[in-house]
């Protein structure tokens, strides 16, 4: 108990004490970090030898460490040592490289960018050569994913330029997740054709796109491993600044991340906020339809547009782009105010990507008592209801019903509070960084000859800093008749994370708790698979699955990582929105 107390008090400080604090030491502070780069780099050049030694076989190395040894040892902490030195050394600027550690990541990132610039419209060109309807519409997924993804990058790029001698936290974090999601964007061009039946036009297609990926794949995934060393290093050297990107320092008693400004913070503590544009099907308010209040949005604005979908069923599909920024959708309650699709993959052949009732993608997104439904029914399989690539996203009192894949948390960082959430196979599915609070969480009966699994994640490299956390939620069967073997969830992908904690499970889970995605195969031993502090019949851990990479309990510590304010920094944005959120354990 005692370390679980000094957990929850660990930052709290009183403000003033603490802004006095700041003002004696910022120069001490400030020489810290600055001295912490330069050890990092007498440390790079130190190991250096080790590492030349080691890959050489060398017993006769001595001296002290080159250029080109420097970048060979920054390159050993990725997956793909060799293409990450052959490519930042082949840049011209690779003549003026220094043993400058911030240097070489954003080399790192700027070969990244070259790459995936040369690729960008490659879909578009294959495109153009087949008559295949669902090869084209899986290239068109990847047209949109790269755009996406060059975003990304060109964004962390832009964070890095514009005037700081040293990254805040918060842009390191900014930069870790944006890197995170352009590698995610990028395996969705693959998923959506790995979900095709093959053929020799869709096999051919998918190994000239996966050729031509090889290099912006490896690139963006050395680039993040070469941030997530250099700034994990230096974070640890930079003790006050630590503090405040864990969000440490509290700001009075919100339950929601930090990151949810005091603007968000308002509108959604009000019940009718005041809305930019109304949409009603009655014609009493600006707009009939959600798509022409979404063509209202101005482009990247960091201003936020207010919409009111008074209640009423709408049938159609809506999509925010990446270009829509800071919009925030408000109904008249989750039971009245209902988005409805019916788009689907089993029977219509659209990629799941597509399938979305209603999907975002511009940053700082927010929903309010509303309900996404996906009505294709589980006959017609993967049919999303909502899916959200918005990076600090917030969804409260909102319902998100359908069955097999109903809530795609596609990627960037996300946050839930109050919701509900039915489906069947993988309802709660992606590569975010998310956190669900007090919902709902209800599996139901799917076909007769199907299971259930409340999840799959889908973290595809070891530095990603993604995953899925449920946190105070209750998991109860929809149906009191629902018959069908029901799992937490199923790793999706090699390095797949997630963890339920502080939850109250029902009694319809199977023992076994998870389920492998390929049958009787145990998942590699890369997944992180957990379970902390639940209550509730189906919380018994005892005759759990035994994989490797599954822990039936975790430390205070261990579980900590998964807490709004680590795995989303949610203390940095969420307050913003007054959406109530628990930033600890």
């Amino acid at each position: 108990m005692d370390s679980i107390n000094s957990f929850k008090g660990y930052g709290k400080v009183d403000e003033l004490e603490e802004r006095a604090f700041r003002r004696k030491t910022r120069k001490r502070i400030i020489i810290l970090v600055v001295s912490s780069i330069v050890l990092l780099a007498v440390v790079v050049g130190a190991v250096v030898g080790v590492v030349v030694k080691n890959n050489n076989n060398s017993k006769s190395y001595s001296g002290p460490a080159t250029i080109s040894d420097s970048l060979k040892a920054v390159c050993s902490s990725t997956q793909y040592p060799d293409s990450c030195y052959s490519s930042i050394a082949s840049l011209e600027a690779s003549n003026n490289i220094t043993q400058d550690p911030e240097l070489i990541f954003k080399l790192s990132l700027q070969v990244a960018i070259n790459e995936l610039t040369k690729i960008h419209d490659y879909p578009t060109k294959l495109m153009d050569q087949t008559n295949d309807e669902q090869v084209k519409a899986a290239l068109n997924v990847c047209r949109t994913v790269f755009d996406d993804a060059l975003d990304h990058l060109n964004d962390s790029m832009s964070s890095m330029q514009q005037g700081e001698k040293l990254l805040s936290p918060s842009k390191i974090d900014d930069i870790k997740t944006w890197l995170s999601s352009s590698i995610t964007d990028q395996q969705t061009c693959l998923d959506s054709f790995e979900e095709l039946e093959l053929n020799s036009t869709n096999s051919r297609v998918y190994s000239d796109i996966e050729t031509a990926m090889k290099n912006s794949t490896e690139f963006a995934s050395n680039c993040l491993a070469i941030g997530t060393k250099i700034m994990g290093l230096l974070s640890q050297f930079d003790i006050p600044l630590h503090r405040r990107l864990l969000g440490l320092d509290h700001q009075g008693s919100s339950d929601f991340p930090r990151w949810v400004g005091p603007g968000e913070r308002r509108l959604l503590q009000e019940v009718k906020p005041t809305p930019d544009a109304v949409v009603a099907q009655d014609g009493s308010g600006d707009c009939k339809t959600i798509k022409e209040a979404v063509d209202k949005v101005p482009k990247k604005s960091d201003k936020r547009f207010v919409i009111h979908i008074k209640s009423g069923t709408y049938n159609e599909n809506v999509i925010l782009d990446k270009s829509k920024w800071n919009v925030m959708m408000y109904g008249d309650g989750k039971t009245v105010t209902i988005i409805s699709g019916d788009k689907n993959f089993g029977v219509d052949k659209i990629p799941t990507f597509d399938t979305a009732t209603v999907a975002v993608a511009g940053r700082g997104f927010i929903a309010k008592d509303i309900k996404f439904i996906n009505t294709a029914g589980a006959e017609k399989h993967q049919a999303v209801a909502f899916r959200s690539g918005s990076d600090r996203s917030v969804f409260y009192q909102c319902t998100f019903d359908a069955f097999q894949d109903t809530l795609y948390a596609h990627s960037n960082r996300q946050f839930y509070r109050d919701c509900d959430i039915t489906g069947t196979i993988d309802f709660i599915f992606g590569n975010a960084a998310v956190v669900f609070q007090n919902c709902n969480i209800m599996p139901r009966q799917p076909l007769s000859n199907q299971f259930n699994t409340i999840t799959a994640q889908g973290k595809k490299d070891p530095n990603q800093n993604t995953g899925i956390s449920i946190q105070n939620c209750k998991f109860s069967a929809l149906e009191t008749s629902l018959s069908a073997p029901t799992y937490l969830g199923r790793p999706w992908k090699d390095y797949s994370t997630t963890i339920i904690m502080q939850s109250a499970i029902g009694s319809f889970l199977n023992p076994l708790g998870w389920k492998e995605w390929v049958s009787n195969v145990d998942p590699p031993k890369t997944i992180f698979y957990a379970e902390y502090q639940n209550t509730g019949p189906g919380s018994d851990v005892s005759n759990r699955v035994k994989w490797a990479g599954y822990k039936p309990t975790l430390t205070v510590d261990e579980a900590a990582k998964f807490t709004v304010k680590s795995l989303i920094q949610g203390t940095d944005w969420l307050p913003a929105t007054s959406v109530a959120f628990q930033e600890s354990l």
